[in-house]
């Protein structure tokens, strides 16, 4: 069955995967594709991995549309994604108002299980966080650091640490059975990330690539977006 290809961060996994059924039934194609860290994403297109669309954080996409890989007018925001908490659904959840909450948590945590640090965008935004609650050299080897988000995640549900946490985005958070969504961030380190679609300029189903734009950021469907943790 012919397909449409997608490259798009892990945080729009759950969204993509709700709307298949409808995308189906409107053009009688599938969705095909991955999903993982932004960065790496970005640079799977720009090294020529056939796709149809792309669904990356905003700044990202208007750069790949100045690099004239992505069509500019096809471009349309999905929603925001905060970077949240996570814990295994049998442990206590995790508040953290402040930053000396966060620094406690964190500190507590006998293993903190994150996205990749360097390509991914929650990923990024924890190392950056570690060295402003000054703990990045304590905490250096309770990382467990996986290559995105959705990993992490699993990971941290079959964790047989005593205390372990996780820290992703709050779409990848509850699309994983087993863990909940423990908290925000506090001021001064919370992130709250805007997604956003665009079909390729070498898409093979240009067409249906912008229906399904039209799918992820419908009114229709804002119920789904609110449901896997979108914002609008």
């Amino acid at each position: 069955m012919t397909a449409v290809n997608i490259l798009s961060g892990g945080a729009a996994q759950g969204l993509v995967r709700g709307l298949a059924d409808a995308f189906k039934a409107q053009t009688g194609l599938s969705i095909d594709g991955e999903f993982g860290a932004v960065g790496i994403m970005a640079d799977k297109l720009r090294a020529g991995t056939p796709a149809d669309l792309v669904i990356l954080t905003h700044a990202l996409l208007l750069k790949l549309a100045e690099e004239k890989l992505v069509v500019p007018s096809s471009i349309a925001d999905v929603g925001r994604v905060e970077t949240a908490l996570a814990v295994r659904n049998r442990d206590p959840k995790v508040t953290a108002k402040t930053e000396a909450d966060l620094r406690e948590v964190l500190r507590s945590a006998d293993a903190i299980y994150v996205p990749d640090i360097k390509a991914s965008t929650a990923g990024q935004h924890v190392a950056k966080v570690l060295d402003r609650l000054g703990i990045a050299y304590e905490v250096a080897s309770r990382l467990k650091i996986f290559p995105n988000g959705a990993t992490a995640m699993r990971e941290l549900a079959n964790s047989t640490a005593k205390r372990p946490i996780g820290c992703t985005q709050a779409t990848e958070i509850i699309a994983t059975d087993g863990i909940a969504l423990s908290g925000s961030l506090p001021p001064g380190c919370e992130l709250v990330t805007m997604y956003t679609a665009g079909v390729t300029a070498r898409a093979a189903h240009p067409n249906e690539a912008a229906a399904l734009v039209a799918l992820l950021t419908g009114a229709d469907h804002k119920e789904l977006r609110q449901r896997v943790g979108f914002a609008g």
